[in-house]
Parts: C-alpha cells; structure tokens; sequence
C-alpha cells in the first residue's frame, strides 16, 4: 500500500465517529447515599472540599441529561449502569433486597427514557440469594437488564459457596453476565496484610486502588473457578475490569501449578479464564497492562469501560484510539463484543 493510502486510512479512522459502548459505569441514588455509600461520602469529604463532595456525589446520581451530555462531549453512545460499591453486599438480606429494588426501578427509569444510551446490570439482594435470582429475572424480564454486578464478597463469603449458585444458574438460564465489581477485603485481611509500619492512609489506599481490591478480586474469580461452578453452568458467562486484576498475568503460572489432576475439572484453569470471562479497562489505561491481556486471553474478550465517574471517560477513549491494534480490533473492543456477549 502506497505511503499517501496508509496516510488517508490513518486520517478516516481518526475522524470517523467510533461507537462505543462502555460496560462499567458507576450511579448512585438518594437512598445509597444514605445507606452502604456513606462511606463514599466521609471519603470524598476527607480528600476534598464540601463543595467538590457535593459534585461528586451529583454527577454519581445523575443519570440522565448531564451525564448523556458528558457523554457526548467524550464520544461515548451506551453505558452499561452498575451501581456503585459497595453495592448490597455488606448489608443484610431484607436490607439489601429493599435497596436493590429501589436500585433498579431508578436505573430502570433511565433505561427506559434513553433506552438508546443506557443498560442495566441489575443490582441484587446477593446475601439471599433465590430473592437474588428472582430479583434478576425481574430486572432482566421486565426491564430488558443485559446482567447484574456484585461487589465481591458478601460479608466474608464468596460466590464459590454453592449458597450462592442460585444466581449464578439463573443468570446462566437467562443468558445474561454477572460483573464482579471490588471490594474491599474482609476486616480480617485488611488487619492482617493491609495495616502495617505506615499510616492509616496508606492503609485505606493499599487495600483499596492501590492493591488490595484487585487481588482480592483475582482470588474471587479463582476460587469460583475451582469449585466446579463453570462445569456445572458452562455458559455461565463473568466480567471482570481493570484489564483482568492481574490474572492474565499470572494464569500461566497458576495453570502449571493446579493441573486437571489436582483441580478435578473439566478443562484446564485457563480455559474457564479463556471462555467464562470477559475482561473491561475500567480505569487501567496502561498499555503494557493491555498487551498481556491480550496475549494471554485474546481480542475476542476484551470489552471496553471507562470507570466513570471516578475516571474520565475522555482518557478512556483516547486510550482505545492509541492502543498498537488493527482498526478492526478496536471495533470489537469498542462495542462488537459487547453487543455479542449482552446480545445488543
């Protein structure tokens, strides 16, 4: 191809308007707020003003014209809503099933005003969970939801506990994925690993951002793994963000270590890692992060997310647009995979 054709294709793909659908994007409502996120609240406050607080908290609950105008200015057309963490999962189940309601029919209102430029990932009573599953075909059957988040682990325990399978067979049944948004460990570990010979600030960011929510993540998705959920519900289908909490880079490394003859299961660890999961940015837009996801998991697999509003949906995008991949390969990424996985 001649040096003035590579020149135009550059030029038409840097132009032309890419749609882009992101897959974690983060509200709040009024009574979150007032319950699990008032910790967001005393966090903002602690590291900010009254007044950037307050902003913060707005553009977390607004979901509808300003963020659909912030949309537009960063070149976003869908955004998948999830609720925020710590989602439902640290409260008890009538709680959390009140919460999860009201949760829903809010997202369900945005949904179905601009149906356009929003889904829904369900938020879930996940401490009872038949109340989960129902929960989920509610929102699925009557909302049109693409799927459903939950954040970590619910209160210590993990969706490796067959407790929980009853959400994980409906959400199989309905064809629809569950994101498995962090969280903060459990009060055990994060006395235990995360508080040391350094301040308490330190401490709050090390078991959060910094570290602790993605190996506690990767750990998550490793026990669910192991115990035979994905042999059990093969279609079962995970996502999982931050280009993979640190799996892709240590799946080969943890497969030569726990082989079909110690896991017992179906097919090689990196299979389920391989054909169970999808994986978003939300956040991490680094690329030598993104070359191992794609190595090791392939484009396939690869959804787009900005991690809005706690990143900017403008660095998202302009990440996408600089990564070494062909412009057929940021087409899946920026929403063919997303319509084949949440059937858009």
């Amino acid at each position: 191809m001649a040096d003035t054709e590579q020149k135009t294709l550059a030029q038409s793909e840097k132009t032309e308007r890419r749609h882009i659908i992101a897959l974690e994007e983060h509200f709040a409502t009024a009574s979150f707020m007032e319950g699990p996120g008032r910790q967001m609240i005393e966090r903002a406050k602690a590291n900010n003003t009254e007044e950037q607080t307050t902003v913060i908290v707005e553009v977390l609950c607004d979901i509808g014209a300003g963020r659909i105008s912030a949309m537009d200015a960063a070149g976003v057309d869908m955004q998948a809503l999830m609720l925020s963490a710590p989602g439902t999962e640290q409260l008890e189940p009538g709680d959390a099933l009140i919460l999860a309601r009201d949760v829903n029919d809010r997202a369900a209102e945005a949904v179905r005003s601009n149906p356009e430029r929003f889904i829904g990932l369900a938020c879930l009573p996940t401490a009872d969970p038949e109340k989960a599953a129902q929960e989920l075909e509610r929102t699925v059957s009557k909302f049109g939801f693409k799927g459903a988040v939950i954040n970590g682990h619910i209160r210590g325990r993990y969706l490796d506990d067959t407790f929980f399978w009853p959400i994980l067979e409906r959400a199989e049944s309905l064809g629809v994925p569950i994101y498995i948004h962090p969280t903060p460990p459990p009060r055990v570990v994060i006395e235990t690993y995360y508080t040391g010979n350094f301040s308490s600030e330190v401490t709050d960011m090390l078991q959060r951002a910094a570290w602790g929510w993605h190996i506690e993540t990767a750990t998550h998705v490793i026990r669910l793994i192991l115990s035979g959920a994905f042999d059990k519900y093969p279609d079962l289908q995970i996502m999982i963000g931050h280009t993979g909490e640190a799996l892709p880079y240590m799946l080969q490394r943890v497969e030569s270590y726990l082989p079909k003859k110690i896991t017992k299961l179906d097919r090689p660890v990196g299979a389920y890692l391989r054909e169970n999961l999808y994986y978003s940015f939300s956040g991490f837009n680094y690329i030598h992060c993104f070359l191992d996801l794609l190595l090791q998991i392939g484009i396939d697999r690869i959804v787009f997310s900005t991690d809005y509003p706690h990143k900017t949906m403008e660095a998202a995008v302009a990440f996408l647009e600089q990564l070494p991949i062909s412009p057929a390969d940021k087409e899946r990424i920026a929403h063919q995979n997303a319509e084949r996985l949440l059937q858009i």
